[in-house]
């Protein structure tokens, strides 16, 4: 900083997901798209340029501003294990925190969902399928029974329970080393892993989301038995991906963002959203963290574009929101 005040942490993502892997990007009008069958990467590439922007911008002209700690994140896609694991001390503990990631930077985002991440593991009995079926116990069959009873009882996709709402899903149905569950139509499948994910802006709910998919998993490993009356062994694990949380209204960090947003003339919306981001771990960390958006729309699909009018916006917010003075 080149005067003193309290400190402030501006922070973006550096990764994207696997679907934006040999992206072109080419400009055609007021987009920015990728040339191939491929995501932009816009999520979350449009946030690292929105803030080397700002850099640049701010030593270039010598603009006076409180002190400034930059961050780029890692693995903000599989868990926010960058924003996780960073020590708000080194980052010179910060008063607030501005996050780019998203669509609009007139739409802040001030509140989000927290996740589990969730793994089961069966250990079945393996055995010839055609000459001695019933030796056999199968960890496919298992599952199926698990996850019959998740839909049945509505503990899958959206999920709405004595006042409670929250989501699930089932990501992944594997073998041993990421291969298929099972390599064989004449062998009974003895290993299936299952990875899956609770959300819900309740943290409490989160868990009991978590626990229905593990006594449901637990029932059918007890159900299936070989001939001997052998039942599944089973592994079940689950972390907190990321905690939610709700910044209020007349926090300063909000009511900064607001500030500067409405000397735009904007017309800001406060948005609380169902996706995690970094600023879930920051705001866990004691930093309290608003994000904003710098243009992107359709990520994570081949359809991904940058809208170049909105990210140009959210470069002029950065600004902003750095060289605004006010305590």
């Amino acid at each position: 900083g080149t005067i003193k005040g309290p400190r402030k942490l501006f922070m973006t993502h550096l990764d994207t997901v696997p679907l934006c892997s040999g992206a072109k990007p080419i400009q055609k009008k007021n987009r920015i798209e990728s040339k191939n069958d491929t995501a932009l990467g816009g999520d979350n590439r449009t946030g690292v340029a929105c803030l080397s922007t700002m850099i640049i911008y701010l030593l270039k002209n010598n603009i006076p501003h409180f002190p400034i700690t930059i961050l780029y994140t890692v693995r903000e896609e599989d868990g926010g294990w960058g924003a996780r694991c960073v020590d708000p001390k080194t980052l010179g503990n910060p008063s607030m925190g501005f996050n780019v990631d998203g669509d609009s930077p007139q739409n802040i985002t001030i509140g989000a969902v927290g996740a589990d991440r969730w793994e089961v593991e069966l250990f079945g009995k393996a055995a010839h399928a055609g000459d001695s079926p019933e030796k056999g116990a199968s960890s496919s069959i298992a599952v199926s029974i698990a996850l019959r009873e998740i839909y049945k009882k509505k503990w899958f996709g959206k999920i709405l329970k004595n006042g409670k709402r929250g989501t699930s899903n089932v990501g992944i149905i594997a073998g041993r080393d990421g291969l298929s569950a099972g390599n064989a139509t004449n062998v009974i499948t003895d290993y299936v892993k299952v990875i899956g994910e609770s959300r819900s802006h309740n943290p409490n709910f989160i868990r009991s989301i978590t626990n229905a998919y593990r006594d449901e998993f637990t029932k059918a490993s007890r159900l299936v038995k070989d001939n001997r009356g052998r039942s599944l062994r089973l592994s079940f694990k689950a972390l907190r991906e990321y905690h939610p949380f709700l910044l209020k209204k007349n926090s300063y960090v909000v009511k900064k963002a607001l500030a500067v947003a409405k000397s735009f003339g904007w017309k800001t919306k406060l948005i609380i959203t169902d996706g995690g981001l970094d600023a879930n771990w920051t705001v866990s960390h004691g930093i309290p963290t608003i994000t904003f958006g710098a243009g992107q729309k359709n990520v994570h699909t081949v359809k991904e574009h940058v809208l170049i009018k909105q990210y140009l916006y959210a470069c002029h917010y950065a600004v902003a929101l750095a060289t605004n003075n006010s305590k």
